[in-house]
């Protein structure tokens, strides 16, 4: 673990910034109540692997305890970089860590003639402390902006028996799931030798449904770096593959991130089936929640709203390229759920209008 900068400017009091080796930042990522997958080293090498620099910063107490930290992704282009740290930073009840924290972070980025540097918490609005860190970090002059990463999802309770899950879902995803198991689709674990498969099946979702994929290096790269918490799932009908699933999990929550389907597969809801396997698969994992990942903002902001304006804000998700994929989600029993904002701390502003468009 090393100590960042001289010691009479990384320490404040008893506390001190460092640069943890992957197994103790990893370590405090799974035990922290807001550690995510995005945090983990893995997700940085991915980054890294796709041209970002990654760097682990985290403030470490006397007794040799870890008490806030974040990863720090850059990117950099013509000399200069925008910095961000998704789904994070973690933050710590010692505010002192958390004001030390954000010092570093900022002097980080700095260091890369960062025009802005981006925090996205791990924290929904309905959380304890959402209130305390928002107003924590408009006082430190952080500029709240849209997130990158989707501000409202589905989250799925999972901390239960399985045939309880089975039974929160909508009775048409049940009916879609026995269908496709009663008409022979065959769902199996994939491996290495899977991912051209898998790929192919991206590029006809993205070519059909008219969205941009990752590269076949990415999706190789994303599964290989989180094993053994990455899993490949594949649905096939006489031993063709229709439909796939890459899902990841962290120490808390299932994650759906990449997934796809031909027309067969489409028509056999092999894609209810697969989403069931997963939570199945996090769930013997032992996380306590499934995250369907992003649907319309309109409706995370619902959440919470009078009868009015429920009803304006469900008019205006019908518009959203995400309403298709919120029909699919919203039948395995989930909960909406909304984070809080993204919070800029601009650094150079006469460029931050032109990086910020382009980092949106």
């Amino acid at each position: 673990m090393t100590i960042l900068a001289r010691p009479a400017q990384a320490r404040v009091g008893e506390l001190a910034l460092v640069e943890p080796d992957v197994a103790a930042w990893d370590a405090f990522v799974d035990a922290h109540p807001q550690g995510s997958l995005l945090q983990h080293s893995a997700w940085g090498w991915l980054k890294a692997a796709a041209g970002w620099g990654a760097r682990r910063l985290a403030v470490l107490a006397a007794d040799g305890r870890l008490l806030a930290g974040a990863l720090l992704l850059t990117r950099r282009e013509y000399g200069l970089a925008v910095a961000y740290t998704p789904r994070g930073p973690l933050l710590s009840a010692d505010q002192a860590a958390n004001d030390l924290l954000l010092a570093g972070l900022t002097r980080l980025a700095r260091r890369q003639r960062a025009i802005f540097v981006r925090l996205e918490p791990n924290i929904t609005e309905d959380q304890p402390q959402a209130d305390q860190v928002h107003t924590w970090l408009l006082l430190q002059e952080m500029r709240p902006e849209r997130t990158i990463q989707p501000r409202s999802s589905v989250h799925v309770p999972i901390d239960r028996p399985s045939a309880a899950i089975f039974a929160a879902f909508s009775k048409g995803h049940r009916a879609d799931i026995r269908r496709a198991e009663r008409d022979g689709v065959q769902v199996r674990v994939g491996d290495q030798s899977d991912l051209a498969a898998f790929y192919a099946i991206m590029q006809s979702t993205g070519a059909r449904a008219g969205f941009g994929i990752h590269s076949a290096d990415y999706y190789r790269a994303a599964w290989q770096f989180f094993q053994p918490r990455s899993r490949l799932l594949l649905a096939e009908i006489d031993g063709n593959a229709v439909a796939a699933h890459m899902v990841f999990a962290d120490a808390h929550s299932g994650r759906y991130l990449y997934s796809g389907a031909n027309e067969a597969g489409l028509k056999t809801g092999a894609n209810h089936l697969l989403e069931w396997h997963a939570i199945q698969w996090a769930a013997d994992l032992g996380c306590v929640s499934y995250d369907l990942w992003g649907i319309p903002d309109a409706l995370g902001q619902a959440v919470g709203g009078d009868d009015a304006e429920r009803a304006a804000l469900e008019l205006v998700a019908q518009d959203d390229p995400l309403i298709g994929v919120y029909r699919f989600k919203k039948g395995f029993g989930g909960r909406i759920v909304r984070y809080l904002p993204a919070y800029d701390r601009v650094l150079i502003p006469a460029l931050y209008g032109l990086a910020r468009r382009r980092i949106g």
